[in-house]
């Protein structure tokens, strides 16, 4: 098993294990409406991201892949989104660029949904060539570029040379024919990073922020001096980072992800002007049971989504991103 194969089962297991940070979606309330003039059969929860039209505003995010047994959980995820007909991300492929033997982990999503929506997953030191061959691997619909510095920086045997990236994120835009989602790991991104991407090209941006899979505490689990703890709540939470990044809200496409777990923390998510939500540990958890309470369970999100809306009085998602919210006090970000 390679080093990197190895460290994909890692982060599965650590990522199920690892404790939990607080609610990042505590801070944020959505108005309840007493009388809102619908029935549930009126709520139409289709949307349109990624140059296409879904039945929901979520995705399953991206997880895993390059192992026998995170083939498998790629394989049932691909069952619920096949099922459910919402987009599904791969974990990073560059295991299987670098080991071709891996490459039917990931390749196992398309055979299992052969007609669903599917992207493909890089990192920002790719180049075009990895980026053609990841997209080609699995005939992705559309191409993720991950941005995981703080990941990196806390791993052992992780990248320390950044300066490239936004040229082979430009490269990489200009020469795919797929939409390219630039996104962050469980960091959050600020205005300024979203400015730059802009710049460079890019019209689909996940924030991803803290408060889900903590990479972070995982390398630092991973590691031999194991000296990260005090970095355990780095970075923005999605919330933070859509409120930072509004003035590029009609620029470019923002998806937002990061520890989001129920129904309402969609919505929260939807109302600050995400076009999308990604979804990873939830789903994993899912992954954990036997088919039929998988689906179940995934039955019962989406059904739940449908029910939250009528409490707060919205027939769509366009309603959605005008219903009334509360919001505690929230770190202000200062330039000078």
């Amino acid at each position: 098993m390679s080093i990197r194969s190895k460290r994909k089962d890692d982060h599965v297991e650590l990522a199920l294990s690892l404790p939990k940070p607080k609610d990042p979606f505590e801070s944020m309330r959505l108005v309840h409406n007493s009388i809102p003039n619908m029935n549930l059969s009126d709520v139409d929860t289709s949307t349109r991201y990624l140059n296409r039209d879904f039945p929901y505003p979520v995705y399953i995010n991206a997880m895993t892949g390059g192992s026998e047994k995170t083939g498998q959980i790629n394989k049932k995820l691909a069952l619920i989104a096949a099922r459910l007909d919402i987009p599904m991300a791969v974990g990073s492929q560059h295991v299987a660029l670098e080991h071709p033997e891996y490459e039917g982990s990931f390749k196992i999503v398309r055979e299992t949904n052969p007609h669903g929506f599917i992207i493909g997953n890089v990192s920002a030191n790719a180049s075009v060539d990895d980026a053609q061959r990841a997209i080609a691997m699995i005939q992705a619909n559309a191409l993720g570029i991950h941005i995981n510095v703080a990941q990196e920086l806390t791993m052992d045997e992780g990248d320390r040379d950044f300066a490239h990236w936004l040229d082979h994120i430009e490269e990489i835009v200009k020469a795919v024919d797929v939409p390219v989602i630039v996104k962050e790991v469980g960091f959050g991104m600020n205005d300024a990073t979203v400015k730059q991407l802009y710049e460079r090209g890019v019209k689909h941006v996940d924030v991803s922020g803290h408060g889900g899979t903590n990479f972070i505490s995982i390398e630092n689990a991973r590691s031999v001096e194991k000296r990260y703890d005090y970095l355990t709540d780095w970075g923005l939470t999605a919330i933070e980072s859509l409120q930072i990044t509004k003035l590029y809200h009609d620029k470019l496409e923002i998806i937002a992800s990061g520890g989001v777990k129920t129904p309402l923390d969609v919505l929260k998510l939807i109302r600050l002007g995400a076009k999308a939500v990604g979804i990873s540990g939830t789903f994993l958890k899912m992954t954990q049971h036997d088919d039929k309470e998988m689906m179940r369970q995934a039955d019962n999100f989406f059904e739940d989504l449908r029910r939250i809306m009528v409490l707060i009085g919205a027939r769509n998602i366009k309603e959605v991103a005008r219903v009334p919210y509360q919001i505690k006090e929230s770190w202000v970000i200062v330039r000078e």
